[in-house]
């Protein structure tokens, strides 16, 4: 995956466009393999999480997408692509609970 797809990904999620984000991602999770993958997918599946729960209306949806990105994510080290993986976990479970915050991916140096 190039730099450019992975951070115009986070562009979107930053700006609340959580099916956009997933859609951005997909193409090169699909592509990709070992953490790589496991990264992508968690962060695709906390995407979708935040879509279910804010513009579908099923909370349910939401935490059953947030359990799975957590498994997805599990092996991926705390900071990924710049990306701090465990408080962006965080980040998204605040979301999910209070539909007034507004997550934003953290980052961090590697």
């Amino acid at each position: 995956m190039t730099k450019e797809a992975w951070e115009h990904g986070i562009a979107l999620f930053n700006d609340g466009q959580f099916w956009e984000c997933h859609e951005a991602l997909e193409a090169a999770w699909m592509q990709s393999d070992g953490e790589e993958r496991d990264a992508l997918h968690g962060v695709i599946l906390l995407a979708a999480a935040l879509h279910k729960a804010r513009h579908m209306g099923s909370a349910r949806g939401g935490r059953r997408n947030y359990a799975k990105a957590l498994m997805a994510l599990s092996g991926v080290p705390d900071v990924w692509r710049g990306v701090d993986i465990r408080e962006l976990e965080a980040v998204t479970h605040a979301a999910l609970r209070d539909l007034a915050h507004t997550p934003v991916v953290p980052r961090r140096e590697e």
